[in-house]
Formats: structure tokens, C-alpha cells, sequence
């Protein structure tokens, strides 16, 4: 009877401890639910933080482009039945591939060209026997965004070196006549050295290049591929191929066991610049809201977050205008006539005050705005006053426009020589090899090296046509600053007050604030109809 008692007492204790754990734990749950505060659900205008793509970008690389050199010519002979010793039938060497470039549209970066550093073609291929020629090397095409502007660093022409050469001493053929030359000639591969002890070579033929080296740009190479190219255009001719030993029979030399080799080819080093980044620049403080808007307008995943300086490169989005699936969102043309159905932006970083002295993200960023055809000002309404912060913005793009207006003016006084007349014991110097003689004791100064070249010479800042975008205009007390900016604007476009940049030649046409909501991708609509108008004036 004690136990049955003792075990009743115990079922009924786990049962009231079960009972008060549930309980607690339902009491707990609900102080949690009561004390939670409401979550955002995650959206593509609002991801959580690792939602974004990461955007390599560069818009100025150095590279190095080199046509294919040319094949070997063959030394080869007949070989049949009954013909011990048949005539020279090898081939000539092939020619080496030629280099191309070419605008396109779709590419807004050179990173791709910048990571590879040296692009070069196809060597051609060795002559055979039997007269076949070497097949020739395979091409290559560069392919860059409309507005690259290519301006050659150096070259390196052999063919070119080998007939200035032959120019400054004429009877250097002559001299070297029957002479071997390890860079010129190819030997009979079962030939022995003693073979060669009493031959007699052959005059070098004459330098030859390919007819195409006619058709390429003549140096140094300045392009400016502002418009897209329908074909490509030739950078770097291959270098032709060495001749077979047929080229050489003679009656005292009836098998010549020797043939020439092909030419090496031109290597050229190029500085690519986009001179136009992008049609659309969005300028504006941290965390004002730019990569957000990028979202809301185009496809871009920018990475975006509430801190400042989420971008640190300019991030390229896509606004299409027509996407041949139905009727175009606008009806657009460009200045050409071609029907504009899609135009670019770019997410450009922050901008701090002193950014013209290299501060913050430096000066870098600020050449990218140079870049861009119209301007849009990203302005947050609920940071302070927007005409502050317009003001703030173009003081100092003001003060970059002025020091690269210095820089200029600086590079065009150096580049102002002072001609002095040679003394009697000075003659002047050929300028390939920059040999000066002076007191009958010549010397050799070393060509230079490869120098920077001047800036590009772009658009000013302030004469770009700009409008201005006011963000989070959703949020509350946004109204009155959006209509003191707004009635600001509006005297700026009739001069009634000075342009805030301070240049006297700044764009004052028909200016205009455009209130968005990008995290809710309200009243973003306006932004590109207005920007088309912009692009096609």
C-alpha cells in the first residue's frame, strides 16, 4: 500500500513539472513574440548583406600587343625512285597572324584586357617538303567599349631596325656576304659544321613585309573609337616567312642546303583609356542611396547596406529601353539615327569634402565622373539641407576641374623647348639611335624610356548637361527641403544666382529634381526618360 501511494505521489509530480516546463516555455515564447520588433522581409532593393556581385572594373590598362613572327623557310629535296640526288623543292615559311581591334557594344570595362598584360598572335608555321608553304598564323582581336581611346607607349620593329641598319652602312651586305648568321639562316638538319667551312653564302634577300603592314595605323598610334566598328581595324601586321632553299639554287650551287628564317614580328606597347565610362554618372555623399537607385533602374546587383563607402569602384548598370519583346518603354534615337534601346549608368563612390586633394578614395574617382555624358546628382532629403549638399558636391568638383586645368597648362609649358644652335665641335646626331659626337669623342646616350602621356583631353565637369535626384523622399519632413531644392534649381536655370561650382562656362539649361523612393522603387520611372532627352541633345 505504501509503494501504490508512493508511486501515485510521483506521477503526479512529473506530470505538474511537465506541465509547468510547457507553460514557462509557452510564457516565454509569447514575452519573445511581444518583444520582437517587426522584420523587413529581404528584398532585391533591400538584400540582406552578402547578396551582391562583386564588379571588377578598370577603364585604363597598359598592353602589350605582338603580331606572330614567321615561319621557317625548309630545306628539303626530292626524294623518288630511281633519283639519288633530286633538285630543292622546300617551302616557305608562313606568315605569322595579324592583331586586330575593335569597338563594340555590351563591354564596359578593360579589367579583362589588364589582366592579360601581353596579347600575341600565332607564330606561323615551318615550310615542308615538297613545296608546301607553312600555314599561317592565327589572328587575333582585341575587343574594347565604344569610347577607348589607344595611344602607343613604344614599339619594336625588327625589320624596321635591320633597315636602318642597313641604311647607315649600305655595304654591309657586301661585307657579310658568305658569312654566317645564326639569326638569318637554317642549315640542313644532316649537315655537319665542316660541311659549311667552304660554302659560300648567298646576299641576304631583301627585307620584306607583309602587304597588309600598308593598311595599319602609322605610328605612333593615337585611335579614338568613339562609335562602334563594323570591322575591325588592324593594329600589327604579321611578319612574312622565310624563303625555302629553291630560292637559292644557283649553277655553282645546284642543292643548297640552307634556307632563311622568318621574320620576327612588330611588338608594340599601348596605353587603353575609356574616354566615356558610361552615359549616365551618379555623383553624390555616402550612403545617399546611389547603389540602391542602380538596383531599382537596371539589373545590377551592387552591394549596398546602410554605411558609408559600400562602393569603393564604380559598379556599371544597364537601363533597357527596349527589349524587342513588345512596345519599347521609350522610343529613342541617337545622334547617328540608330535607335537607342538601352543606355548605361555608373554607381561612382561617395564623395567627401577635400576630395580634389586626394582625399578619401582620392583622385581617382573623380576622373571617372569626367567620364560620363550627363551627370546625376544623388542627394539624400533626410541629411541635412539638399542645397548644402548640392553646393558642398559641386565646390568640389569646381576645385578638381581647376587643378586639372593647371595640370594642363603646366604639361603644355613643358613641353616648350628652347632651341639652341649646335657649337662648331657638335654635329647633330641621327635620331634612331640618339648618337651625339662631341670633340671627336662620340658617346652613346640610350633611347628613353617609355614616358606617360599627357591626360586625355575631356569634356569639363561643370559644361556636362546634370539634373538631380532626391532620395528617401519617402520619409517624413522631406517635403520642405524637396521644395526649397527645387525652387533653387529653378534659379539656377534662369541665372538668378551664380553656378555653385564657380566656373563661368557651367551648364544652365533646364535643370530639374526628380523625388524617388529606391528602396521601394517609387517614382525611379522619371529618371530615364529624363536622362534620354539629356543623351539626345
Amino acid at each position: 500500500m505504501s509503494t501504490g501511494s508512493s508511486l501515485s505521489k510521483l506521477s503526479v509530480s512529473v506530470f505538474i513539472s511537465r506541465h509547468a516546463r510547457d507553460f514557462a516555455s509557452l510564457t516565454l515564447t509569447n514575452l519573445e513574440d511581444a518583444s520582437a520588433p517587426e522584420m523587413v522581409q529581404p528584398s532585391r532593393l533591400n538584400p540582406p548583406p552578402d547578396d551582391y556581385s562583386r564588379s571588377i572594373f578598370a577603364d585604363k590598362c597598359t598592353l602589350t600587343v605582338a603580331s606572330g613572327s614567321g615561319g621557317h623557310g625548309c630545306v628539303s629535296f626530292l626524294r623518288e625512285k630511281y633519283i639519288a640526288a633530286g633538285p630543292a623543292n622546300g617551302g616557305d615559311g608562313g606568315s605569322g597572324g595579324n592583331v586586330y581591334i575593335q569597338a563594340v557594344r555590351g563591354t564596359t570595362s578593360l579589367h579583362k584586357l589588364a589582366r592579360r598584360g601581353k596579347i600575341r598572335a600565332s607564330r606561323g608555321k615551318n615550310g615542308q617538303g615538297k613545296n608546301k608553304g607553312g600555314q599561317r598564323g592565327k589572328d587575333v582581336l582585341i575587343q574594347v567599349p565604344v569610347g577607348t581611346v589607344v595611344r602607343e607607349l613604344s614599339r619594336r620593329d625588327p625589320v624596321a631596325e635591320e633597315e636602318r641598319r642597313i641604311n647607315d652602312v649600305p655595304s654591309i651586305n657586301e661585307e657579310t656576304r658568305g658569312q654566317w648568321r645564326r639569326d638569318k639562316w637554317v642549315l640542313y638538319p644532316s649537315s655537319l659544321p665542316s660541311d659549311y667551312a667552304t660554302t659560300e653564302f648567298p646576299t641576304l634577300p631583301r627585307l620584306r613585309r607583309s602587304n597588309l603592314a600598308s593598311t595599319q595605323p602609322d605610328a605612333p598610334i593615337y585611335l579614338d573609337l568613339s562609335s562602334p566598328m563594323e570591322q575591325p581595324m588592324l593594329l600589327a601586321a604579321g611578319a612574312v616567312g622565310g624563303l625555302g632553299n629553291p630560292h637559292f639554287l644557283t649553277r655553282q650551287n645546284p642543292r643548297p642546303k640552307f634556307a632563311t628564317k622568318g621574320e620576327i614580328g612588330l611588338t608594340i606597347t599601348l596605353e587603353l583609356e575609356l574616354k566615356l565610362l558610361a552615359d549616365v554618372g551618379f555623383v553624390g555623399l555616402p550612403n545617399a542611396g546611389k547603389s540602391t537607385l542602380l538596383r531599382a533602374l537596371s539589373n545590377s546587383r551592387a552591394r549596398v547596406g546602410n554605411w558609408e563607402f559600400t562602393t569603393l569602384q564604380p559598379n556599371i548598370g544597364t537601363v533597357v529601353l527596349d527589349n524587342n519583346m513588345g512596345r519599347p518603354i521609350l522610343s529613342a534615337s541617337r545622334v547617328t539615327g540608330e535607335a537607342r534601346t538601352q543606355f548605361t549608368i555608373a554607381d561612382i563612390p561617395g564623395l567627401v569634402p577635400d576630395a580634389h586633394l586626394d582625399r578619401g578614395l582620392g583622385l581617382g574617382f573623380l576622373r571617372h565622373i569626367e567620364r560620363a555624358k550627363v551627370i546625376a546628382l544623388v542627394i539624400d532629403l533626410s541629411n541635412g539641407d539638399a542645397i548644402s549638399t548640392l553646393q558642398k558636391i559641386w565646390r568640389e568638383l569646381g576645385a578638381f576641374e581647376g587643378l586639372r586645368e593647371m595640370k594642363t597648362n603646366a604639361e603644355t609649358e613643358s613641353r616648350i623647348v628652347e632651341w639652341k644652335a649646335f657649337s662648331r665641335n657638335t654635329s647633330a646626331a641621327t635620331y634612331h639611335d640618339k648618337a651625339m659626337a662631341i670633340n671627336d669623342a662620340s658617346f652613346m646616350i640610350p633611347p628613353s624610356k617609355m614616358q606617360a602621356l599627357p591626360a586625355l583631353p575631356l569634356m569639363p565637369i561643370s559644361t556636362k548637361p546634370w539634373f538631380v535626384v532626391a532620395t528617401k523622399a519617402d520619409l517624413t519632413g522631406t517635403r520642405e527641403n524637396f521644395d526649397r531644392l527645387k525652387a533653387y534649381l529653378e534659379a539656377l536655370s534662369s541665372r538668378a544666382v551664380p553656378h555653385p561650382s564657380g566656373q563661368r562656362n557651367a551648364w544652365n539649361g533646364n535643370l530639374a529634381a526628380i523625388p524617388v523612393s529606391a528602396i521601394q522603387g517609387e517614382g525611379v520611372d522619371r529618371i530615364p526618360e529624363w536622362t534620354v532627352g539629356l543623351l539626345d541633345d
